[in-house]
């Protein structure tokens, strides 16, 4: 790469030191060559005049072309400003200038012909473009497309708005030389992929003279973006998988041997089999298994893990399963705990309210091998919490633990242990693909069978009374039922329904002695939270009323309904996570989502979806289209991929092909040794000359 495209923004024309802090404050750029990078998202056609009968059909800027009619000054003070009539053969609309208008005012001529460009908003009754771009049509720019570039307030107040950072691009693609920058793409796959050139990439991103030009470029751009990500997941699993060692469990066990065919309740699903097939086939070989397990709410995955730890204990070595929080960890234990009921094997539960001197017994058993299965929260991560023989770590939830994290679980055996992470949030295949495309991952696609499907039902507030009375007949069938409210308490600024509000009216309604009501929220202690889950688990009440907390970690078969208050506040995913907590037992189940009759257009659509399927990896795709990958795995993890113009929520079709090429290109040169990839060979040690291991790729 040129070494100009590294020169600090400062010395670039019209920037200078103070506009350059500013920039890397506000944008992150810093030299040359993250300007270069900082892209348009969105261009606007400049050779298209509308007309002012046309401002409704508008999204966004609207380029008119007519006379000025009429020059005032409105108000007095600093709230005095510039407004003007500006009018066509359709119509008119106002032009208002708020800063800077004693300059502009002198240049207008009444009756002269002008050319406007600007965003327009709709002010009461009439039309207005603030602060509009204005020249004479004879001086008018004749510029096609013109680039819309990010930029924030502060920027803006410096000159750095969308003209001002465009004008700044313009200086410096006459500075910098694009035939220079060296293509990181082969190119055999820029053949193949019928892709432009770098230099032209980059040329018609910033500047392009035709619509097809930008499309073409930013195809190239998008591309490369998601084929780097791609090559740099597989060369991460090549080298992890050619010098990580893991512990070879070659036998099942007799322990696993009875209890597969003495003590499990139901056959395992076809899907539930391939997974522990592939499992067994990863532990089998000698490398250290990394495997990623999705499945959907109820698909079986803690059955799978438990058997997993059982192939461990089989081969004389330790497991431990880490989970978020202390209910979900007390729910694999029991879980775990009744499975392997009259089996000799060991299992403790450690969390932060274990006592100091249980975590003392707990521990010195633990060190010494008596137990074999830990479960825990980020208690487990301690280093008091001392192994004498991990073989396995499972960590559930896993998007909830960090990279260092997990890394700390692995470190507490020489021979790092092996690691099966599970996720109860369905994850669509290019999602998966790109966080996760160093995991060898296995889905369990089907629900154990016997299990009824759960009807979702969507009603606004004026069908209160009709769910009162469904309840009810649920309660006198001896059923029990969620009510999830999205708020503990009444907030000034949102209009959702609350759960202090909700527990009063639910125990107005259904009063006393006949009725008995739970409530469970983050804010209580832990005790009164684990006991008033407790009442519910054992049937002593009838109706529990909660936030999100019971999303995950409370398994109660005889719950049959689950009511969300004011779902429109949820997202997709927790949607499904809570409709996941009935249809646990053998009756029919219902999720009914209550909303307001204003429900924004997302909103909607997220009501629809919950009500037309139950399948958790259809939802993720809808999940994904409305709400980017950004919200759907957690701003951090998503936050790390940087991506500069794919969109991980539109782009999907070109993952796939990505993931494809960056294969091949691996298969035909794992150590990107050929000469024809040197500048990509140099490009990826570049960027992960700082990260371990990343030297054995050669």
């Amino acid at each position: 790469m040129s070494e100009s495209l590294f020169t600090p923004i400062a010395y670039l024309k019209g920037i200078g030191p103070q506009k350059a802090e500013l920039l890397k404050k506000e944008l992150q750029i810093e030299t040359y060559w993250d300007l270069l990078n900082h892209f348009p998202f969105r261009y606007v056609d400049r050779s298209k005049i509308q007309q002012c009968d046309q401002l409704h059909l508008v999204d966004g800027y609207i380029q008119l072309e007519g006379l000025i009619d009429q020059i005032q000054e409105i108000g007095g003070g600093r709230a005095k400003r510039l407004q003007c009539r500006f009018t066509d053969d359709a119509g008119s609309i106002q032009l208002v200038w708020f800063q800077g208008w004693k300059w502009i005012k002198p240049t207008l001529v009444l009756g002269k012909k002008y050319r406007v460009f600007g965003r327009p908003r709709l002010n009461g009754n009439f039309w207005s473009i603030a602060h509009p771009e204005l020249a004479p049509t004879e001086a008018a720019s004749s510029v096609g497309f013109q680039p819309i570039y990010p930029s924030t307030e502060k920027l803006s107040a410096k000159g750095l708005h969308t003209r001002g950072l465009e004008h700044v691009m313009k200086g410096l693609l006459e500075r910098i030389s694009l035939e220079n920058i060296p293509d990181r793409l082969p190119e055999s796959l820029r053949k193949a992929m019928q892709l432009v050139g770098i230099d032209s990439a980059y040329r018609n991103m910033h500047q392009p003279n035709e619509e097809q030009a930008y499309i073409y470029a930013k195809k190239r751009l998008v591309f490369e973006e998601l084929f780097l990500l791609q090559l740099e997941m597989i060369l991460r699993k090549g080298v992890r998988k050619r010098s990580e060692k893991g512990f070879i469990f070659s036998k099942s066990g007799d322990v696993l041997a009875n209890f597969y065919h003495n003590k499990l309740p139901f056959d395992l699903t076809d899907a539930q089999k391939r997974v522990v097939r592939e499992i067994r086939k990863d532990m089998q070989t000698g490398q250290h298994m990394n495997r990623l397990l999705q499945g959907d709410v109820g698909s079986g995955k803690t059955l799978v893990a438990l058997i997993t730890m059982l192939i461990a204990q089989g081969n004389g070595f330790q497991s431990a399963l880490l989970a978020p929080t202390e209910i979900l960890s007390a729910q694999h234990y029991e879980t775990i705990v009744s499975f392997l009921a009259d089996l000799p094997i060991r299992c403790a539960l450690l969390t932060g309210s274990v006592k100091r001197s249980q975590r003392k017994a707990l521990l010195e058993s633990l060190a010494n091998g008596e137990i074999d299965i830990l479960i825990g929260t980020h208690a487990l991560l301690e280093d008091e919490v001392v192994f004498k023989n991990l073989g396995l770590v499972v960590i559930d939830e896993q998007h909830r633990f960090g990279v260092a994290q997990r890394a700390k679980m692995r470190k507490k055996n020489t021979i790092a242990p092996h690691v099966l992470v599970m996720t109860a949030t369905p994850i669509p295949r290019t999602l998966a693909m790109t966080f996760y495309g160093d995991l060898d991952v296995s889905v369990i696609d089907e629900l154990p069978p016997g299990r009824k499907p759960i009807q979702t039902i969507h009603r606004f507030d004026t069908h209160r009374l009709q769910l009162h009375g469904f309840m009810r007949e649920q309660i006198g069938l001896g059923r029990q039922i969620y009510v999830v409210y999205p708020l503990i308490d009444d907030s000034e600024t949102l209009d959702f329904k609350s759960l202090s509000d909700g527990f009063e009216a639910i125990s107005r309604t259904f009063p006393l002695p006949e009725y008995q009501v739970s409530i469970v929220h983050g804010k209580l202690k832990p005790e009164v939270k684990e006991y008033e889950m407790k009442r519910f688990v054992d049937g002593i009440t009838n109706i529990m009323v909660a936030t999100t907390v019971i999303e995950v970690g409370v398994n109660v078969p005889n719950a049959t309904v689950m009511v969300v208050e004011s779902a429109q506040r949820f997202g997709l995913s927790q949607l499904h996570q809570l409709r996941g907590r009935v249809g646990r037992g053998g009756e029919k189940s219902y999720c009914i989502l209550m909303t307001n009759y204003e429900l924004s257009k997302e909103a909607k659509k997220r009501m629809e979806t919950m009500v037309e399927t139950t399948d958790g990896f259809k939802i993720a795709e809808v999940d994904l289209s409305l709400r980017g990958p950004g919200d759907l795995l957690g701003t951090q993890q998503s936050g790390a991929l940087n991506l500069k113009v794919a969109d991980l929520s539109k782009d999907q079709h070109i993952v796939s092909i990505a993931r494809e090429a960056a294969t091949q290109l691996y298969e035909q040169d794992p150590s990107l040794t050929n000469p024809l990839h040197a500048t990509l060979r140099s490009h990826m040690l570049t960027l992960f000359q700082n990260k371990p291991q990343w030297d054995k790729i050669a």
